[in-house]
């Protein structure tokens, strides 16, 4: 990582200048999905791009390491709720100093918070711009009037939008009637995150661990969630359907990883049905730790409802793709951004979470097909190592 005090100093010396500023709220080593979707675009372009992002708990020693200069603005550790100004003000006048420094061409806004930062630059600065949208950057830039305006010139002044799913465009286009050229670019999943990925027999020992870290036998089918437990995540439905699936002699466990305010009801659910022995709760797991589970688990399941009263837009569920990366069989909610990523019968299976027999059924004909589990896997990892490289964004100008 430079600091910002270097940048009076020599321009690299390279044979091509990188031309393309990123800008993110959030960058590895800082462990979110947004985070992640904007590490793996810059390592499609790494002799392209200079990032700029706000500082986090060892960036130091993980910016030193990468192909691509890092500069970071400081984040105040308290008062949380100036983390947006400072974002708002560093960003703007650190990405003018960059400028002198690498006079380059583009800016790709990493989301849509603090987006006035990125109008200004628009009008001080020769460049032009793409903007990522995800979700609830979307809700954000609409809560009032004034920052609506704000929002829409901002997307209009864009050389291209960018939505991390055909749900986030369309959600974006019922809000907003734009001519901008959107552009829809799923994440991926970087192999390097689960580094277990590279020698098979590790995620061997991993599932065992796992599984005996909870008591399971090998024989034994395991459904695995992923998430924050909140209610419209619907952890309470896959444990619903284990007394049922236990009546038809299936010897099943279920794995949650993630916290929230909802453990308790859930554990509480738990043992009304008895099956408190049988449901597992792991907390937050790092990346290094989730590999372990998901090689782990039989059956990934996630039955999220639409969340109405937060207004929460989940853009993109990564936790399906992950899943699918590791060759488990998806059962999903027919809804939002899941069908960009589980697609019904190839390698998952999609249901109405409302519906207890669509549920049941779901879960019964995976548990029961040992074949029907390793033929939706095997087309899922194949899916999920399909992605669209960010430098497609260019190809007019190329051509």
């Amino acid at each position: 990582m430079e600091h910002i005090s270097q940048l009076g100093a020599n321009v690299r010396e390279t044979t091509a200048l990188p031309d393309i500023l990123v800008i993110s709220r959030s960058f590895l080593p800082k462990e979110t999905v947004l985070s992640e979707y904007i590490y793996s675009r810059c390592l499609q372009d790494p002799e392209r791009v200079i990032v700029l992002a706000a500082s986090c708990s060892g960036d130091k020693v993980f910016d030193q390491t990468q192909k691509f200069p890092i500069y970071r603005w400081p984040s105040p550790r308290n008062w949380s709720f100036l983390h947006p100004l400072f974002n708002l003000i560093y960003s703007f006048v650190l990405a003018i100093k960059l400028y002198f420094r690498y006079h380059y061409r583009y800016i790709e806004w990493g989301h849509g918070y603090e987006f006035p930062s990125l109008l200004l630059l628009s009008y001080f600065l020769p460049i032009r711009f793409f903007i990522y949208l995800h979700g609830n950057d979307i809700v954000c830039g609409l809560r009032n009037p004034l920052w609506r305006s704000l929002f829409k010139l901002t997307l209009k002044r864009a050389e291209g939008i960018v939505c991390n799913s055909s749900f986030t465009k369309d959600y974006l286009s019922t809000k907003l009637r734009l001519k901008t050229p959107t552009h829809v670019i799923n994440p991926s999943v970087r192999a390097e995150k689960f580094t277990q990925l590279a020698n098979p027999s590790n995620l061997s020992e991993l599932r065992a661990d796992v599984r005996q870290m909870y008591n399971i036998p090998e024989t034994a089918i395991v459904i695995l969630s992923v998430g924050q437990l909140v209610k419209n995540k619907s952890f309470n439905r896959v444990i619903d359907n284990l007394p049922l699936l236990l009546t038809i002699g299936v010897d099943v466990h279920y794995i949650i990883c993630g916290q929230g305010p909802c453990e308790a009801e859930l554990k509480s659910l738990a043992q009304r049905l008895r099956v408190d022995q049988r449901v597992h709760f792991a907390a937050d797991v790092s990346d290094r730790e989730l590999a372990g589970y998901y090689a782990a688990c039989d059956i990934f399941a996630m039955l999220n409802l639409l969340d109405t009263q937060t207004r929460n837009i989940e853009g993109f569920g990564i936790v399906y793709l992950e899943a699918s990366y590791f060759g488990k069989p998806v059962i999903a909610s027919r809804l939002g951004s899941v069908i960009d990523t589980i697609h019904h019968e190839e390698n998952g299976i999609l249901v109405n979470p409302k519906s207890g027999y669509e549920v049941f059924q779901a879960f019964t004909r995976l548990c029961q097909d040992q074949a029907l589990r390793e033929k939706l896997g095997r087309k899922g990892k194949e899916l999920a190592q399909r992605k669209t490289f960010h430098r497609s964004l260019y190809r007019l100008e190329e051509l």
